[in-house]
C-alpha cells in the first residue's frame, strides 16, 4: 500500500520517472566533470558563471576545468584529491545532498558504473507493458 502511494506521488504529482536507490561509495566521481544547469540551460561562459557565484554559495565551490559542446565543465574544490571525500560533507549544499537527480539524465549525463547509487524507474517496464495489454484487450472486444 505504501509503495503504491509513493509511486503515485512521485509519478503523478511530482512527475518523476525515476527514484534513487543505493548509497554513496565515496569515489568522488560526481564532484568532477560537472555541468551546471541554471534554469533551462547549461552555463556556457565564465561571465555567466561569475554572476551565478553571487546568487548561491554552492557556485563559489566550483572551478572551471574545461569546456565542450555542452558547456563549461567544473570540478568541486571541496573534493579531497587523496581521499576522494568531501571536505565539508556535514555542511555540503543541498544540491550535493540530493545527488543524483533525474535531471542528470535529461542533460545526457549518466552515473559511473561503479557509483553506489542507481536510478530506478518508478513504474517498471513490466507494469507499463501490463497496462498496455489491458488497454488493448479492452479496446478490442
Amino acid at each position: 500500500m505504501f509503495l503504491a502511494i509513493k509511486k503515485f506521488i512521485l509519478a503523478k504529482i511530482l512527475r518523476r520517472k525515476y527514484y534513487r536507490t543505493g548509497k554513496c561509495n565515496a569515489c568522488g566521481k560526481c564532484c568532477r566533470q560537472i555541468y551546471v544547469k541554471h534554469y533551462k540551460h547549461v552555463i556556457q561562459n565564465e561571465e555567466e558563471f561569475k554572476k551565478l557565484q553571487y546568487l548561491h554559495r554552492f557556485y563559489t565551490y566550483l572551478k572551471v576545468i574545461g569546456k565542450d559542446e555542452t558547456g563549461l565543465i567544473f570540478e568541486c574544490t571541496n573534493l579531497d584529491p587523496v581521499t576522494h571525500k568531501c571536505k565539508i560533507h556535514k555542511n555540503r549544499p543541498g544540491i550535493c545532498r540530493r545527488y543524483p537527480q533525474e535531471e542528470l539524465f535529461t542533460m545526457g549525463g549518466a552515473l559511473s558504473d561503479d557509483c553506489g547509487y542507481k536510478m530506478e524507474p518508478i513504474i517498471s517496464f513490466s507494469e507499463i507493458l501490463e497496462k498496455t495489454r489491458k488497454r488493448k484487450i479492452s479496446s478490442n472486444p
